[in-house]
């Protein structure tokens, strides 16, 4: 199914946007429309100055007023443009249009796309950076079902003009990419930021769909963004699907876990249902308007060097089998977590963790990087509206039991944790079971491995069978994934 052009070879370095726009005008089978809202005709211009685009370009257009927009494309419940409802009926509109009026009996050989964006960029006033939506609906083989790349953006940068330019850019490396780099789908989101630098752009959702990409996980495309460094954090909820972070976040109570839930254990859903039973019972908190969210770090994922994505799968598989929505981080700190939720909400916060999460967190060595060390960091977590249900735990040495009255911090640090402590920042999970608080992480997936028994009364019901049925963790595992966490379903 590749596209070639007689005597064509690999580029030997990164090709320019001409090149790239070029190569896709001199393919006489391509051929196909743009359409985009709210900064120009900044990516189809790439294909209009390369040359040859009479062949290839049947439309180009931009329905800038939002009344003309809405007599085309239907109007959007919200009432909002850039959106990715809105972009998806931008996709399907062009697209009915193209083979409505181009007949296959005299195009036999012409595999179509509808390439489109809606757009806002940087206000006047320069509070609002901007953000949108971009994707390409199209074939790569004449009369196939059509593949789908669809991606959400934020601009970085603070001048109108740069960010159009920036868009411009991006357009033409995602059809270039979706024509000529399908088969490596990893190296397509690499080559997205060809002639652009992370300072510029963040992708922080994308989604493949169709024939040619059937095969792929949007998790594991999700996690290459963080891996990559094209954004911070993804989201993905309970059916596997990625979601917008905004769209999750907006103006939320956001309760958040950490945590390796390698696998995940009885002790991390009761930390999850006694805190959240906490959490919707205080006064800023809307139960309705709640979400939680299983936070695993990147660093977390690189534990033992490298990050395993059958192992991330699997984490992430378990998770959503029990309903979860997920988040993977490149936050190695707790600060950083909340500051990230902040973009999205001012509404109240929580964090649950165990004794030792706690403890880490006023080790001053964490907080060297920071001209103002351990007092920046805790005056960017708890100046937030935000409360810590902390999980008691045994000490393994003496077998007492560690809560946020007897907790051990550095010596140099037992005033600022009791100024926050007394301050009804660190509230104590008073329900606990501590039949289950031998229960790690660690010790259920040496168990696993070993071939012991035993490790299956320590995980949440039905989670045992999960492991078992699709091997997971190493459970004597097949060579490949045998099943979609939608069809375990």
């Amino acid at each position: 199914m590749d596209i070639t052009i007689k005597g064509d070879k690999e580029f030997d370095d990164i090709p320019s946007l001409k090149s790239k726009a070029l190569r896709i005008n001199l393919n006489e089978n391509i051929y196909g429309s743009f359409a985009e809202i709210g900064a120009g005709q900044e990516t189809c211009r790439h294909f209009f100055r390369a040359g040859g685009a009479s062949g290839t370009i049947a439309k180009a257009m931009s329905a800038y007023d939002k009344n003309f927009s809405d007599a085309i494309y239907g109007t959007e419940d919200d009432g909002r443009y850039v959106t990715e409802a809105r972009l998806r009926k931008m996709l399907s509109h062009e697209m009915n249009l193209m083979e409505e009026r181009i007949t296959r009996d005299k195009n036999p050989d012409k595999i179509f796309f509808t390439y489109a964006n809606t757009v806002a960029t940087i206000d006047f006033a320069k509070q609002f950076k901007g953000h949108g939506w971009v994707g390409i609906r199209y074939q790569v083989e004449a009369g196939q079902d059509y593949n789908e790349i669809i991606l959400h953006v934020r601009f970085k940068e603070t001048d109108a003009r740069l960010q159009q330019e920036t868009l411009g850019t991006l357009g033409t490396n995602l059809i270039y990419g979706a024509f000529y780099k399908y088969n490596k789908p990893k190296s397509l989101l690499r080559y997205l930021y060809d002639h652009l630098d992370k300072d510029q752009l963040e992708i922080d959702t994308i989604n493949f769909s169709g024939p040619v990409f059937q095969n792929i996980d949007n998790r594991l495309m999700s996690l290459q963004l963080v891996k990559n460094g094209m954004t911070d954090a993804v989201v993905f909820g309970p059916d596997g699907t990625n979601i917008l972070p905004a769209r999750i976040f907006y103006k939320k109570n956001i309760l958040a876990l950490r945590g390796s839930f390698r696998p995940v254990t009885k002790v991390n859903m009761a930390m999850y249902e006694k805190s959240l039973g906490m959490f919707v019972k205080e006064n800023k908190v809307d139960k309705d308007k709640t979400v939680v969210v299983f936070e695993i770090t990147l660093s977390n994922l690189r534990a033992e060097g490298k990050i395993d994505e059958q192992d991330f799968m699997d984490r992430a598989d378990l998770l959503c089998s029990l309903g979860q929505t997920v988040m993977i981080s490149n936050f190695q700190e707790y600060y950083k977590v909340v500051e990230y939720f902040s973009n999205f909400t001012k509404a109240r916060m929580g964090l649950a963790m165990g004794v030792n999460n706690m403890v880490d967190i006023f080790d001053e060595k964490y907080y060297r990087h920071l001209s103002g060390g351990i007092l920046e960091a805790f005056g960017k977590l708890f100046f937030k509206d935000l409360k810590v249900y902390l999980y008691p735990m045994l000490d393994p040495e003496t077998g007492e039991l560690l809560n946020s009255e007897n907790l051990k911090v550095h010596p140099r640090m037992k005033e600022l944790y009791k100024f926050f402590k007394y301050n009804g920042k660190v509230i104590d999970i008073e329900d606990y079971d501590t039949d289950i608080m031998n229960v790690f992480s660690r010790e259920i997936l040496q168990m696993i491995d070993n071939g012991d028994r035993g490790w299956e009364k320590m995980l949440p019901e039905g989670t045992a069978d999960l492991i078992k049925d699709y091997r997971l963790f190493g459970y004597t595992r097949k060579p490949l994934r045998a099943i979609s966490i939608k069809k375990r379903k």
